[in-house]
């Protein structure tokens, strides 16, 4: 039996290593991913502290005080010890007070609506999550694209998130943890990377039957690169108004990505407004 766990074990842990998988929180690359891998293998190595030794312990008292050991010491009569309940009650509350301080510590040095503390101007991007796509508006820049950024690197980049449709989670495992999009409800998300290159971005909620499609590219460059981009796709002649706006809105799998040369004024505003207060036609229809 011990030898099937044991294989079972090995085999398991050479399928991982010989996947080939990519491990992308333990391979960050930004300042807030950096952080959340330093905090999360610290509180893993704490808890191993406690787990480990009663896994071993766990087989040495089997093995000691096993059926077929007739050497084992026999005693009914044990009940307590003083040493052992100071052990087994002070070390893991001395675990618990560290991480709770390690806890307090990060949530407020990690808190995602934090500006990041940096000589460069933020970048600006407001994210609405549709059925089933990403909208991402640049306000500075006017302009607007589908399943698709760019920004530059070495520049805090701010985004500003909501929901046209059913709750959602916006992340880029590779630069930082996830947050919730809601309709009528603006949450925020404050990252950074000192890396170019091209970062996948996910849904990490369950919305409905394309929710898996609602995937994008985050792509840090320079700053040259990006302002490039940025007149490329102010040139595209494809505006973002609000009906052009409406049609996007409506569920659809298509995962392509889209360029929009200029927004209409306070779109992400209107979107987040719609489901503060009825319209006329709302009002009209509950007057009929």
């Amino acid at each position: 039996m011990k030898k099937r766990i044991t294989l079972l074990c090995l085999s398991t842990v050479s399928v991982l290593l010989l996947s080939g998988c990519n491990m992308v929180i333990l391979n960050p690359k930004g300042m807030i991913a950096a952080d959340e891998k330093f905090y999360l293998i610290t509180a893993l190595l704490l808890m191993f502290t406690i787990v480990i030794p009663v896994i071993i312990l766990t087989f040495v008292i089997a093995r000691k005080y096993r059926a077929s050991n007739v050497d084992a010491k026999y005693t009914p009569e044990w009940a307590h010890s003083n040493l052992l309940e100071a052990v087994w009650w002070a070390v893991p509350m001395v675990i618990i007070l560290i991480l709770g301080i390690i806890t307090w510590v990060s949530t407020h040095k990690l808190d995602p609506y934090r500006p990041l503390v940096s000589k460069t101007k933020p970048v600006t991007i407001e994210v609405v999550a549709l059925e089933w796509r990403w909208l991402f508006i640049y306000p500075e820049q006017h302009i607007a694209t589908v399943n698709f950024i760019e920004f530059p690197v070495n520049t805090p980049v701010a985004f500003k998130i909501t929901a046209d449709a059913p709750m959602n989670s916006f992340q880029i495992p590779a630069l930082g943890g996830q947050i919730y999009a809601m309709a009528g409800m603006q949450t925020k998300l404050h990252l950074i990377t000192d890396q170019p290159g091209d970062y996948k971005g996910r849904s990490v909620s369950f919305s409905g039957a394309g929710f898996t499609n609602m995937k994008f590219i985050a792509r840090a460059t320079s700053k040259e690169d990006f302002d490039k981009w940025v007149k490329t796709v102010q040139q595209s002649n494809n505006p973002l108004n609000w009906t052009v706006y409406n049609e996007l809105a409506k569920p659809s799998k298509v995962e392509k990505v889209q360029y929009y040369s200029s927004v209409t004024d306070n779109l992400y505003g209107k979107v987040m407004m719609k489901f503060m207060k009825p319209t006329a036609g709302d009002h009209a229809n509950a007057q009929g």
